[in-house]
């Protein structure tokens, strides 16, 4: 059982036709679908065969409604707290499939006070950084942290991005993180520049993109694992959540790094050409990744 603690929003993914032109019409297409690090996370490791949970906050909107509906239809258990409004994304796809993103959280940064019985039975409990940038959340990850630990559950943060190490500061977040003492983190090569070194951390995961993922175990022993090509890459949203989902399921077996992170690569692939944070192919994109 993975649990992944944080947001579930609607993504609302952008895909431009060439570079953004401001003050005008910018020809494109728009596909909505649900986001949120956590509930993706949750989704893919879902469709891995493992089992899954999201635990979180939506609004007590329809929007909310049809996003733990989804999550639910994927295989995934929901526990949520219900209150206010439930939060978008607008995500910002150039035609090389980098991504842009403008968060609006709603009711997912009010995430407060969590029963700890919503890890029971979890192997790994995940969390992305985002939950530890305001109050409720921080302390919610904190709770189920020592919960988790108390039945001899993995637990790992994922830094999830540059502009929150910025935004929050990276002594401020490294702190945080050091209190939750995970046993994996995760990140790529310019959010683990940024944050710096996170001791008490037992097995640190640096992806670089198309080249190797770098693991630091507890011993200090460094593996590179490399990544193998994808074809049409499209959309990076979502590839992150992706390997976070395969990485962490399969170290939950065996505790092999090599295997873990080939896992996730093969994961995140599947997700680079698709729109958003999803696994199944559009049929209305061409394999080049243009709108058919």
């Amino acid at each position: 059982m993975l649990v992944c603690i944080g947001d579930v929003v609607e993504d609302v993914v952008v895909w431009t036709d060439g570079p953004l032109r401001t003050g005008t019409d910018n020809p494109g297409r728009v596909v909505r679908t649900r986001g949120g690090s956590a509930a993706n996370v949750a989704v893919f490791a879902a469709a891995t065969g493992a089992a899954s949970r999201f635990v979180g906050r939506v609004g007590t909107d329809a929007l909310g409604a049809a996003l733990t509906t989804d999550l639910e239809r994927a295989g995934v258990e929901v526990r949520v707290q219900r209150a206010g409004r439930t939060g978008s994304i607008v995500v910002l796809v150039d035609p090389s499939g980098e991504r842009t993103m403008v968060p609006d959280r709603g009711a997912a940064a009010e995430l407060a006070d969590p029963p700890p019985s919503w890890v029971a039975g979890a192997s790994v409990v995940h969390a992305p950084a985002y939950a530890l940038a305001t109050p409720g959340p921080a302390t919610a990850v904190r709770t189920l942290f020592l919960a988790a630990r108390d039945t001899g559950a993995l637990t790992s943060i994922d830094v999830s991005s540059v502009d929150l190490v910025t935004r929050f500061g990276a002594d401020a977040l490294r702190a945080a993180i050091i209190r939750l003492v995970p046993d994996v983190l995760i990140a790529n090569t310019e959010e683990s520049a940024a944050l710096g070194p996170v001791p008490g951390v037992a097995t640190t995961v640096v992806k670089a993109g198309a080249a190797p993922t770098t693991v630091t175990g507890p011993d200090g022993a460094v593996v590179r694992v490399p990544v193998d090509p994808v074809a049409g890459v499209r959309d990076t949203t979502g590839a992150g959540d992706a390997f976070a989902a395969g990485f962490l399921t399969a170290f939950a077996l065996d505790r092999d790094p090599v295997a873990a992170c080939r896992a996730g690569h093969a994961l995140a692939a599947r997700v680079l050409q698709q729109p958003g944070a999803n696994l199944t192919p559009d049929p209305t994109v061409e394999p080049s990744g243009a709108p058919a």
